[in-house]
């Protein structure tokens, strides 16, 4: 299949940055905008920035901001977050249109290049994409965006008319003067306004005017999506671009000692075979060929620095060193003190296995060397981080590197490597060649379930007491997993020596409880690891919800109101559990004979989410979860419909991975390798959900991740209630031994 160009309609032959522009004039001239970023991590020092006019986008392209109106009456955004099924193209556009005032059916949508000056997240001040915070760090910046262009569009049609711009409106894409009947689209105005001069600082609307936030919109990509004219990595492919594929070591640290590609060279397509410091690459000009030949590599991998231990060995470690003191993350009271008043004490051990992400679409990288400059085209995450990884390793400056951020299939982390570990493999491959050439990196299955980079394995140790009345005064607890940031670029979130990311959800506990202390350690251990879908909070909620549900039953106390007497002080989380417990109209854990609820509230991303899960004895003797309640408060609700879906996929996430997801080593090797042996949740396993969102004036925080951490222990707590077993080791279909001891 030839690369097709989604924005010109067209059929193109060689994939290039004069293609992809040439696609985005396609769209029509008109007015062009900027907006300038503001300081990393504060969206309100946002503001207006350079305006160009120009009837030849490919002269602009460069300087082009985030809004485009063209000829045709189209609104075009340009969205510098990855769409990767969360929606930001639809959400993004939103805060454009509503200041705009345009018209939904205007609005179009198109991902920005790899540009960190123009288009960096301003939640971590870099160009990237995670920690659910496209639409938080985003929220006042695209508005103003929006409501910058409608005020030049105001003025210019002022100025052609010769009326007050007070007496000036505008309304679903049309501009009116109502005193003298005068109407214009946008682009019969758009000339004109290029060339005023921005508005230094422009009023927002006030939420009560809102016409398109809150409200259900199209999404704007769902009819490309469906009708496969969506550009995914794996449609870029002109005539000569070749297809690679990668035998990687089969244990994480090997190298390649010895290769024989005698049989691989001699299958039909094959065009060359490389070792890279990845591994060994196979060029053909098909996939199968690529795959066929590498099949028949014989390689002798040198395991000197490989990682050999097995996942019970990697438990003994884990629980051995739990017993010992670690840095502190959290610590208010005396701990060790209360235990002298204590009358029930609770000790709790919790195992969490290596967890692939498995997204549908696996890793891949079109690239492409030509005349001393660089282009590719995949779904990037970290489009800072891949512009800088492909630029060193091909030993070219930044300026002479493009990326074309495509659609993914998917990442839940997996596409945020901050070491830019795809980006680097395929610009390694690429360079081998010595010559200018194009090509397609691509990972199976098996490759990305064995390829490394997985939710840390972790152990968490408890310990609590409760006093005569059933208080908990006491609250001790271990963390004990592989630090995701060490020696990344991300390095620096690093304080005191803890990761974050491995006590979040635990060193932040909201509960009042006087005397808590929360330590951690950090194992060296050499299975890549990496961000998963809620990254910490994936166990420390678990740990955190089961445990207190297990003090709370015992010492009397109803799961759902022992919660709200201990978040007095906090109105969002007690917000979203009396939601819940509305919607579900809770009345204790035991709802009939064969069937019980638990309950499970998580604060992650700054996003405030309360489930209320139903469970029933499946024939197989794991839980059935018949229905899930989930109250959300994200703050402004931008698109109801988007969070809804991300609060109903992250449960059917969390759940998968609770039931049945586990990543095992046999010496050093990944045992699983696709969906036979890596069980996902089935569709006919997915429980009905009814979401309730809070109606906040808050300003939005994320969605896409926050919906995953409560499903677990919800489910958890439910099952114990039916069955009376605390569930500590997961998944509850244990395959390692390690979950046995």
């Amino acid at each position: 299949m030839r690369f097709v160009n989604h924005l010109s309609g067209s059929l193109d032959g060689p994939v290039s940055r004069r293609t992809f522009v040439r696609g985005l004039g396609g769209l029509g001239a008109g007015l062009i905008i900027g907006v300038k970023l503001g300081v990393a991590g504060d969206a309100q020092h946002s503001g207006a920035g350079a305006v160009m006019r120009s009837d030849n986008a490919a002269e602009t392209i460069d300087a082009t901001g985030f809004i485009r109106i063209g000829n045709d009456d189209t609104v075009t955004v340009m969205i510098k977050h990855l769409e990767m099924g969360q929606g930001p193209y639809t959400g993004l556009c939103t805060l454009v249109a509503e200041e705009l005032d345009a018209d939904w059916a205007q609005m179009r949508a198109q991902g920005a290049p790899a540009n960190a000056v123009l288009y960096k997240n301003l939640a971590f001040g870099m160009q990237g994409t995670g920690g659910s915070t496209a639409i938080a760090n985003s929220y006042e910046q695209m508005r103003k965006a929006g409501a910058t262009v409608r005020a030049m569009l105001v003025a210019a049609a002022a100025q052609s008319w010769g009326a007050p711009a007070s007496g000036i409106s505008v309304a679903r894409g049309v501009i009116r003067h109502e005193a003298s009947g005068r109407q214009a689209r946008f682009a019969e105005m758009a000339d004109q306004a290029a060339r005023m001069t921005p508005p230094r600082d422009v009023k927002l609307k006030d939420p009560s005017k809102f016409n398109l936030i809150g409200t259900k919109v199209a999404k704007l990509d769902t009819q490309e999506k469906s009708d496969g004219s969506a550009i995914y990595t794996i449609d870029v492919d002109p005539p000569e671009m070749l297809t690679v594929v990668i035998a990687h070591p089969p244990r994480f640290g090997a190298k390649a000692a010895k290769v024989d590609d005698s049989a691989a060279r001699k299958v039909r397509g094959v065009t060359d075979v490389k070792v890279i410091p990845h591994g060994v690459a196979v060029y053909a000009d098909g996939f199968w060929a690529a795959k066929k030949a590498r099949d028949a590599l014989k390689i002798e991998w040198d395991d000197a620095g490989a990682e050999m231990r097995s996942t019970d060995q990697l438990f003994a470690e884990y629980r051995k060193q739990s017993q010992l003191p670690g840095r502190k993350a959290a610590e208010r009271g005396d701990v060790q003190g209360a235990l002298g008043r204590a009358t029930k004490m609770l000790q709790a051990e919790y195992i969490f296995p290596y967890l692939a992400h498995a997204p549908m679409e696996p890793l891949d990288c079109a690239i492409e060397a030509k005349n001393g400059a660089c282009e590719a085209w995949f779904g990037s995450q970290l489009q800072t981080v891949d512009h800088k990884t492909i630029a060193r390793v091909m030993g070219l400056a930044q300026e002479k590197v493009t990326i074309n951020t495509l659609f993914a299939g998917g990442s839940f982390g997996r596409r945020a490597q901050p070491a830019g570990d795809l980006a680097g493999e395929a610009a390694a491959a690429l360079k081998a060649l010595g010559r200018d050439a194009a090509i397609k990196l691509v990972w199976t299955r098996e490759d990305d379930m064995r390829g490394g980079r997985y939710r840390p394995f972790t152990l968490h140790r408890m310990k609590a007491a409760l006093d005569k009345g059933g208080n908990i005064i006491s609250w001790d607890h271990v963390v004990v997993s592989q630090s995701i940031v060490k020696g990344s670029p991300f390095d620096a979130m690093i304080k005191d020596g803890i990761d974050p990311t491995m006590v979040e959800g635990a060193a932040d506990l909201p509960y009042r409880i006087r005397n808590l202390r929360v330590t951690a350690h950090a194992m060296d251990v050499g299975v890549p690891v990496l961000w998963w879908r809620s990254v910490g909070h994936t166990h420390t909620a678990f740990a955190t919800e089961t445990f207190l549900d297990e003090l709370l039953v015992g010492a009397r106390k109803d799961p759902l109101h022992g919660r709200l007497a201990l978040l007095k002080d906090q109105p969002r989380y007690t917000g979203v559990l009396q939601a819940v417990g509305r919607a579900a109209r809770w009345n204790g854990s035991r709802s009939g004979k064969d069937r019980a609820r638990g309950v499970a509230v998580h604060k992650s991303f700054d996003s405030y989410v309360a489930q209320i899960a139903e469970v029933s004895r499946g024939p197989d003797g794991l839980p059935k979860v018949e229905k899930v309640w989930c109250a959300v408060d994200c703050g402004v609700a931008v698109n109801p419909d988007i969070i809804r879906a991300q609060m109903e996929g992250g449960i059917g996430f969390g759940l998968g991975a609770i039931l049945f997801e586990e990543i095992t080593l046999d010496q050093g090797r990944v045992v699983q390798s696709n969906f036979d042996d890596y069980r996902m949740l089935r569709i006919h396993e997915m429980p009905k959900v009814e979401v309730v969102i809070v109606k906040s004036a808050e300003k939005p925080t994320g969605v896409g991740e926050p919906g995953v951490p409560p499903i677990g222990p919800a489910v958890a707590n439910a099952w114990r209630a039916l069955t009376g077993k605390a569930v500590r080791h997961l998944p509850f279909t244990p395959q390692s031994k390690a979950r046995t001891a």
